[in-house]
């Protein structure tokens, strides 16, 4: 069903501001990309961040590199603005 993955639905329209980031070699990159821009078409706010060089859960098993850091601090700065 649409509701089972974010990137298959075919009207955004409404949805709330988003945060998506992802890393370049992540298997997810392309759906991940293809819904912010839905989103952004749509009229949602979007902030989208492309991490380069790095895979799905980069921030887990590599969380001392800048790429992480940055990342965590990225996330901290739009949790404490909601």
């Amino acid at each position: 069903p649409a509701t089972a993955a974010p990137a298959r639905l075919e009207d955004a329209t409404g949805l709330p501001p988003a945060y998506i980031e992802v890393g370049q070699l992540d298997a997810f990159r392309d759906e991940d990309l293809a819904y912010a821009t839905k989103l952004s078409r749509s009229g949602v706010p979007v902030e989208f961040h492309l991490h380069p060089g790095v895979p799905h859960e980069f921030d887990s098993i590599a969380f001392t590199t800048d790429v992480a850091r940055r990342a965590t601090a990225d996330r901290v700065r739009v949790l404490t603005s909601l």
